[in-house]
């Protein structure tokens, strides 16, 4: 249990009324409330919850001149029991911690981190869908704030964390993820910031991105930065290539994000006895592997998609099909595993669930949908 009891200024008027949790999209409704808390004269001062709305910021505020800005990324579900579960909570408190001494941003204390994500949860209890992959996605993130033009790390920041009920990222319904490898741009590039979940990340990716769609592709694959050769990471997700019977996927050597989904595959394929190995992987490797008829299976990892399969992968004027349909799919299997850790239908051997305290109104009926 935490030391932190955060005071809490409900709202006088709540929106949830006006939510269609029949038709949730992701990350364009948001929640009640939102957690704040600032730094200044050298510390992290005046954590509390507040209503959910605009900020006051200044216009040479560092964040928006420079970019010093992080964020994070998780969920919390409503069980099949009806507790309340946020999701590997200390993993993502210790990867903003990462991310922050990368930007010379304060670190968050990671008790504080995980207080506060489990008490927003609660008080907004009655937002959490109840569909079996929906959740309330979490957002923490910390900019700078301090008016200063010089380039120069800032002297004072805020840390918000807001929530919001969402589906799942990829709609897959009528199959699987289709992906295009980026041969010109790139992404991040060794001693850059890509292992940093800061925004510069994403926003050198939203051009390529839209090309990809453009293209009829849902997202791109990313090369390395130097030679545009080897395999890194999807454009929300990093992935897995099932090769005859190994699972490979690039290693975490500072250009791609330490994904908690990530993580958990491996922990997972690990405790199953399954052949995995993290290490480089060119794109002549994949096609070879595919040409052979070795290359079995693909599929992205990561919090908002949880597990997507791979339906196609272009590179340049070569297409990679999959079958995504069939039986025995390890990424049928690890996507059913993970999801009833979440939510509570399978014991969570791991330790990987906060138990929010249970909720104090009754839940909207519960659903496999």
């Amino acid at each position: 249990m935490s030391d932190y009891n955060l005071p809490v200024t409900p709202t006088t008027q709540s929106r949830l009324a006006k939510v269609d949790f029949d038709d949730l999209g992701f990350g364009d409704v948001f929640s009640d409330h939102m957690f704040s808390c600032e730094f200044y004269n050298g510390t992290w001062q005046d954590p509390q919850i507040v209503p959910y709305g605009p900020i006051s910021i200044e216009p040479g505020a560092l964040c928006l001149h420079y970019g010093q800005a992080v964020f994070e990324g998780l969920k919390a579900f409503r069980g099949v029991d009806h507790l309340l579960r946020v999701f590997r909570p200390e993993m993502n408190a210790e990867r903003l911690q990462q991310s922050c001494e990368r930007l010379c941003i304060p670190a968050i204390d990671q008790e504080l981190f995980c207080a506060a994500i489990e008490q927003l949860v609660a008080v907004d209890e009655k937002w959490l869908p109840t569909r079996r992959g929906e959740s309330l996605y979490i957002r923490p993130l910390i900019f700078a704030t301090e008016p200063n033009l010089l380039v120069k790390p800032a002297d004072r920041y805020l840390f918000l964390i807001i929530t919001a009920p969402v589906r799942e990222y990829f709609s897959t319904e009528g199959g699987g993820v289709s992906l295009r490898a980026e041969p010109k741009y790139t992404r991040a590039a060794m001693g850059g910031t890509g292992s940093a979940k800061t925004g510069g990340n994403y926003a050198a990716t939203l051009l390529p991105g839209m090309e990809s769609v453009a293209l009829g592709f849902d997202q791109t694959l990313w090369l390395d930065g130097r030679d545009h050769c080897y395999v890194e990471e999807v454009g929300q997700m990093n992935i897995f290539f099932k090769i005859e019977d190994t699972f490979i996927t690039p290693p975490l050597h500072g250009t791609i994000l330490p994904g908690v989904t990530r993580n958990s595959v491996l922990t997972l394929l690990k405790d199953r006895g399954a052949k995995y190995e993290e290490r480089p992987i060119s794109i002549d490797e994949v096609l070879a592997a595919y040409e052979d008829g070795k290359l079995k299976e693909v599929f992205g990892a990561g919090t908002a998609a949880v597990i997507a399969p791979i339906q196609r992968i272009a590179y340049q004027d070569t297409i990679l099909e999959f079958d995504v349909e069939s039986s025995g799919l390890a990424s049928q299997w690890l996507y059913d595993t993970i999801v009833d850790i979440q939510t509570g239908a399978a014991e969570d051997t791991y330790g990987w669930n906060r138990i929010v305290s249970a909720p104090q109104t009754p839940a909207r009926s519960m659903t496999g949908s």
